[in-house]
Protein backbone atom coordinates (compact mmCIF):
# COMPACT_ATOMS: atom_id res chain seq x y z
CA UNK A 1 0.00 0.00 0.00
CA UNK A 2 1.37 3.39 -0.98
CA UNK A 3 1.42 5.78 1.98
CA UNK A 4 3.35 8.78 0.63
CA UNK A 5 4.26 9.77 -2.93
CA UNK A 6 6.45 12.82 -3.59
CA UNK A 7 7.06 13.95 -7.16
CA UNK A 8 9.43 16.68 -8.40
CA UNK A 9 9.22 18.61 -5.13
CA UNK A 10 10.77 22.07 -4.79
CA UNK A 11 10.90 24.04 -1.54
CA UNK A 12 12.49 27.46 -1.12
CA UNK A 13 13.18 29.99 1.63
CA UNK A 14 13.10 33.26 -0.27
CA UNK A 15 15.66 32.89 -3.05
CA UNK A 16 17.38 29.90 -1.44
CA UNK A 17 16.27 26.54 -2.85
CA UNK A 18 16.38 24.06 0.05
CA UNK A 19 14.82 21.11 -1.79
CA UNK A 20 15.15 20.79 -5.57
CA UNK A 21 13.28 18.30 -7.74
CA UNK A 22 13.05 15.46 -5.18
CA UNK A 23 10.85 12.40 -5.73
CA UNK A 24 10.24 9.41 -3.46
CA UNK A 25 7.67 6.83 -2.42
CA UNK A 26 6.95 5.23 0.95
CA UNK A 27 4.92 2.03 1.09
CA UNK A 28 3.60 0.01 4.02
CA UNK A 29 6.47 -1.63 5.89
CA UNK A 30 9.18 0.53 4.26
CA UNK A 31 12.03 1.92 6.34
CA UNK A 32 13.42 4.95 4.52
CA UNK A 33 16.49 6.78 5.81
CA UNK A 34 17.27 10.24 4.48
CA UNK A 35 21.01 10.92 4.66
CA UNK A 36 23.25 13.80 3.65
CA UNK A 37 25.38 16.59 5.10
CA UNK A 38 24.04 19.35 7.33
CA UNK A 39 22.05 21.88 5.33
CA UNK A 40 21.25 19.45 2.53
CA UNK A 41 17.47 19.88 2.86
CA UNK A 42 16.60 16.74 4.84
CA UNK A 43 14.51 18.38 7.55
CA UNK A 44 12.90 20.79 5.08
CA UNK A 45 11.76 17.85 2.95
CA UNK A 46 10.28 16.08 5.97
CA UNK A 47 8.47 19.21 7.11
CA UNK A 48 6.99 19.59 3.63
CA UNK A 49 5.76 15.98 3.74
CA UNK A 50 4.22 16.64 7.16
CA UNK A 51 2.46 19.73 5.80
CA UNK A 52 4.42 22.14 7.99
CA UNK A 53 6.01 23.91 5.00
CA UNK A 54 4.33 24.73 1.70
CA UNK A 55 6.34 23.68 -1.37
CA UNK A 56 6.78 25.98 -4.36
CA UNK A 57 6.05 23.22 -6.87
CA UNK A 58 5.72 19.48 -7.23
CA UNK A 59 3.23 17.21 -5.49
CA UNK A 60 2.85 15.29 -2.22
CA UNK A 61 0.14 12.63 -2.14
CA UNK A 62 -0.73 10.91 1.15
CA UNK A 63 -3.13 8.07 1.87
CA UNK A 64 -2.87 8.41 5.66
CA UNK A 65 -4.52 10.76 8.12
CA UNK A 66 -1.77 11.30 10.67
CA UNK A 67 1.98 10.89 11.14
CA UNK A 68 3.73 9.85 14.33
CA UNK A 69 6.36 12.61 14.42
CA UNK A 70 9.44 12.69 16.63
CA UNK A 71 11.31 15.96 15.93
CA UNK A 72 14.80 16.79 17.12
CA UNK A 73 14.70 17.15 20.88
CA UNK A 74 15.43 20.51 22.52
CA UNK A 75 16.58 21.38 26.04
CA UNK A 76 13.08 22.71 26.79
CA UNK A 77 11.57 19.34 25.86
CA UNK A 78 14.10 17.48 28.00
CA UNK A 79 13.06 19.51 31.06
CA UNK A 80 9.32 19.25 30.41
CA UNK A 81 7.55 19.09 33.83
CA UNK A 82 5.16 16.17 33.29
CA UNK A 83 4.92 12.48 34.07
CA UNK A 84 5.87 9.87 31.49
CA UNK A 85 2.23 8.86 31.07
CA UNK A 86 1.17 12.47 30.51
CA UNK A 87 3.81 12.89 27.81
CA UNK A 88 2.76 9.68 26.03
CA UNK A 89 -0.96 10.57 26.24
CA UNK A 90 -0.26 13.96 24.66
CA UNK A 91 0.38 12.10 21.42
CA UNK A 92 -3.33 11.51 20.88
CA UNK A 93 -4.91 14.20 18.74
CA UNK A 94 -8.41 13.70 20.12
CA UNK A 95 -9.59 11.42 22.93
CA UNK A 96 -6.85 10.02 25.15
CA UNK A 97 -6.66 6.21 25.14
CA UNK A 98 -4.75 5.14 28.25
CA UNK A 99 -4.89 1.45 27.34
CA UNK A 100 -3.35 2.09 23.92
CA UNK A 101 -0.72 4.32 25.53
CA UNK A 102 0.23 1.49 27.89
CA UNK A 103 0.45 -0.93 24.97
CA UNK A 104 2.86 1.37 23.14
CA UNK A 105 4.94 1.79 26.30
CA UNK A 106 5.09 -1.99 26.73
CA UNK A 107 6.43 -2.36 23.18
CA UNK A 108 9.30 -0.08 24.17
CA UNK A 109 9.86 -1.53 27.65
CA UNK A 110 9.01 1.65 29.56
CA UNK A 111 5.67 0.78 31.20
CA UNK A 112 7.32 0.80 34.64
CA UNK A 113 8.28 4.46 34.11
CA UNK A 114 4.66 5.63 33.70
CA UNK A 115 4.51 7.63 36.95
CA UNK A 116 8.05 8.99 36.86
CA UNK A 117 8.87 12.57 35.93
CA UNK A 118 9.95 12.89 32.30
CA UNK A 119 12.68 15.40 33.19
CA UNK A 120 14.36 12.91 35.54
CA UNK A 121 14.88 10.24 32.90
CA UNK A 122 18.08 9.50 31.01
CA UNK A 123 18.39 10.64 27.40
CA UNK A 124 17.71 7.14 26.10
CA UNK A 125 14.63 6.72 28.30
CA UNK A 126 13.29 10.10 27.19
CA UNK A 127 13.61 9.11 23.53
CA UNK A 128 11.70 5.89 24.20
CA UNK A 129 8.95 7.92 25.86
CA UNK A 130 8.78 10.32 22.91
CA UNK A 131 8.77 7.37 20.52
CA UNK A 132 5.79 5.90 22.42
CA UNK A 133 4.09 9.30 22.11
CA UNK A 134 4.71 9.27 18.36
CA UNK A 135 3.28 5.75 18.10
CA UNK A 136 0.06 6.98 19.74
CA UNK A 137 -0.29 9.58 16.99
CA UNK A 138 0.83 7.36 14.11
CA UNK A 139 -1.38 6.15 11.32
CA UNK A 140 0.89 3.57 9.66
CA UNK A 141 4.04 5.72 9.57
CA UNK A 142 6.63 7.11 12.01
CA UNK A 143 8.69 10.19 11.11
CA UNK A 144 11.90 10.52 13.11
CA UNK A 145 14.28 13.48 12.81
CA UNK A 146 17.71 12.38 14.05
CA UNK A 147 16.28 10.45 17.03
CA UNK A 148 19.68 9.40 18.40
CA UNK A 149 21.32 12.84 18.57
CA UNK A 150 23.28 13.22 21.80
CA UNK A 151 22.93 9.57 22.86
CA UNK A 152 25.95 7.40 23.63
CA UNK A 153 26.81 4.58 21.18
CA UNK A 154 25.30 1.78 23.29
CA UNK A 155 21.96 3.58 23.73
CA UNK A 156 22.05 4.56 20.05
CA UNK A 157 22.34 0.90 19.04
CA UNK A 158 19.48 -0.02 21.40
CA UNK A 159 17.20 2.63 19.90
CA UNK A 160 18.02 1.61 16.32
CA UNK A 161 17.25 -2.00 17.26
CA UNK A 162 13.91 -0.98 18.78
CA UNK A 163 12.90 1.02 15.72
CA UNK A 164 13.86 -1.83 13.37
CA UNK A 165 11.89 -4.29 15.54
CA UNK A 166 8.80 -2.06 15.43
CA UNK A 167 9.13 -1.76 11.66
CA UNK A 168 9.52 -5.46 11.03
CA UNK A 169 7.04 -6.82 13.59
CA UNK A 170 4.22 -4.30 13.22
CA UNK A 171 4.88 -3.31 9.57
CA UNK A 172 4.69 0.36 10.52
CA UNK A 173 6.60 2.43 7.96
CA UNK A 174 9.55 4.52 9.15
CA UNK A 175 10.86 7.76 7.65
CA UNK A 176 14.06 8.73 9.45
CA UNK A 177 16.61 11.49 9.03
CA UNK A 178 20.02 10.15 9.97
CA UNK A 179 23.64 11.30 9.90
CA UNK A 180 24.85 7.72 10.38
CA UNK A 181 25.22 6.16 6.94
CA UNK A 182 26.45 2.83 8.31
CA UNK A 183 23.51 2.28 10.62
CA UNK A 184 21.20 3.56 7.90
CA UNK A 185 22.19 0.85 5.42
CA UNK A 186 22.17 -1.78 8.14
CA UNK A 187 18.62 -1.01 9.25
CA UNK A 188 16.71 0.68 6.43
CA UNK A 189 15.09 -0.89 3.39
CA UNK A 190 15.52 2.29 1.32
CA UNK A 191 17.90 5.28 1.23
CA UNK A 192 17.41 8.82 -0.01
CA UNK A 193 20.72 10.68 -0.21
CA UNK A 194 20.30 14.43 -0.55
CA UNK A 195 22.37 17.46 -1.29
CA UNK A 196 19.36 19.77 -1.66
CA UNK A 197 18.59 17.74 -4.74
CA UNK A 198 18.16 13.96 -4.93
CA UNK A 199 21.53 12.23 -5.36
CA UNK A 200 20.16 8.72 -4.86
CA UNK A 201 16.84 7.06 -4.07
CA UNK A 202 16.46 3.30 -4.00
CA UNK A 203 17.03 0.24 -1.86
CA UNK A 204 19.76 0.11 0.77
CA UNK A 205 21.29 -2.80 -1.11
CA UNK A 206 21.51 -0.75 -4.32
CA UNK A 207 22.92 2.23 -2.42
CA UNK A 208 25.85 0.21 -1.08
CA UNK A 209 26.96 -0.45 -4.67
CA UNK A 210 27.26 3.25 -5.52
CA UNK A 211 30.41 5.38 -5.54
CA UNK A 212 28.45 7.88 -3.43
CA UNK A 213 28.20 5.37 -0.61
CA UNK A 214 31.84 4.31 -1.01
CA UNK A 215 32.99 7.92 -0.71
CA UNK A 216 30.74 8.72 2.27
CA UNK A 217 31.64 5.54 4.17
CA UNK A 218 35.34 6.48 4.27
CA UNK A 219 34.86 9.93 5.83
CA UNK A 220 36.37 10.59 9.25
CA UNK A 221 33.48 11.47 11.51
CA UNK A 222 32.66 12.46 15.04
CA UNK A 223 30.73 9.88 17.07
CA UNK A 224 28.04 12.44 17.90
CA UNK A 225 28.04 14.33 14.59
CA UNK A 226 28.25 11.44 12.17
CA UNK A 227 28.97 12.05 8.48
CA UNK A 228 30.04 15.65 9.04
CA UNK A 229 33.36 17.23 9.98
CA UNK A 230 32.61 18.89 13.29
CA UNK A 231 35.83 20.91 13.52
CA UNK A 232 38.82 21.10 15.82
CA UNK A 233 36.84 22.43 18.79
CA UNK A 234 34.81 19.24 19.14
CA UNK A 235 35.58 17.42 22.41
CA UNK A 236 33.88 14.17 21.39
CA UNK A 237 35.82 11.05 20.50
CA UNK A 238 36.52 10.61 16.79
CA UNK A 239 36.34 7.41 14.78
CA UNK A 240 37.51 6.48 11.31
CA UNK A 241 35.09 4.59 9.07
CA UNK A 242 36.74 2.65 6.26
CA UNK A 243 34.05 0.39 4.92
CA UNK A 244 31.00 -1.43 6.18
CA UNK A 245 32.91 -4.73 5.91
CA UNK A 246 36.05 -3.58 7.67
CA UNK A 247 34.10 -2.18 10.60
CA UNK A 248 35.23 0.66 12.87
CA UNK A 249 38.91 1.28 13.45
Amino acid sequence: MNLVSVKNLNVSYGTFVAVKNVSLEINSGDYLCIVGANGSGKTTLVKAILGLIKPQSGSIEKSIKAFGYLPQQTSIQRDFPASVMEVVLSGFQKKHDKQKALEQMQKLGIEELAKKSFSELSGGQQQRVLLARALCAADKILVLDEPVTGLDPLVTDELYTLIRKLNRETRIAVLMISHDIHRAVQNATHILHMNNTELFFGTAEEYQKTTLYTEMSSVETCSTHLCTHCGTNCTSSHIKFHSINEGIK
